[in-house]
């Protein structure tokens, strides 16, 4: 008997230790990669020192191994019904009233996220909560990729199976994070060719035009 909680005492101890290097190793990186600007005055040289930015941030939007991210207020639709690649198509935009706004199967429609991200030694995917995904909601329609450097808020190319009311600030999605090996020569927010690298809160509309 003495012996069993000799043996206990030390699985405990163990456990205990175990549970607290794992602990200190989640905070070290969240210290490290992950600020809060809701607790800390942003500055350019401190954004720079930090690997990821998301703002505005809410610790209990942190999932497992996501962060949620919410519908900001605008939405977007073409004002034509045929739209032309080669074309500058432009957009007309709307607030999401209080009492929400009903999205139509058939229509796309242009979302944007409330949260401003910005991300430098790690690959940004946004994918749609389950959710989201089973009342037939739809967030991108190709691109769930994000790219390093990338600093704005992120386009949603919204798509629906029925009609389904959506409100302003509700969970849409979630983002997840991939270190990168090696350096990153050219970051989104340097290259030349980028297409959207102006900062606004409103949906973007295509710039596939831009490419002809």
């Amino acid at each position: 008997m003495n012996s069993q909680r000799y043996i206990k005492n030390i699985y405990d101890k163990f456990a205990k230790e175990y549970h607290k290097k794992r602990l200190d190793k989640i905070r070290g990186f969240w210290n490290e990669h992950i600020e809060n600007p809701s607790l800390l005055e942003l500055s350019k040289n401190h954004i720079k020192n930090k690997n990821i930015l998301v703002r505005p941030f809410d610790r209990k939007c942190l999932g497992s191994n996501s962060y949620d991210v919410h519908l900001g207020e605008w939405l977007a639709v073409y004002k034509d019904e045929v739209l032309d690649a080669k074309a500058h198509n432009k957009v007309n935009y709307f607030k999401i009233p209080k009492e929400g706004h009903i999205l139509h199967p058939t229509k796309l429609y242009l979302g944007v996220t409330l949260e401003y991200t910005e991300t430098y030694k790690y690959v940004p995917f946004l994918e749609g909560k389950s959710s989201i995904g089973r009342l037939g909601i739809n967030i991108h329609a190709t691109a769930g990729k994000g790219d390093v450097g990338f600093k704005n808020n992120w386009t949603l190319e919204i798509s629906v199976k029925q009609p389904v009311k959506v409100y302003a600030g509700m969970p849409i999605g979630q983002l997840i994070y991939f270190k990168v090996e090696g350096d990153v020569l050219v970051p989104y927010n340097k290259k030349q060719s980028a297409k959207y690298n102006r900062k606004t809160n409103k949906p973007v509309e295509s710039m596939m035009w831009k490419n002809f």
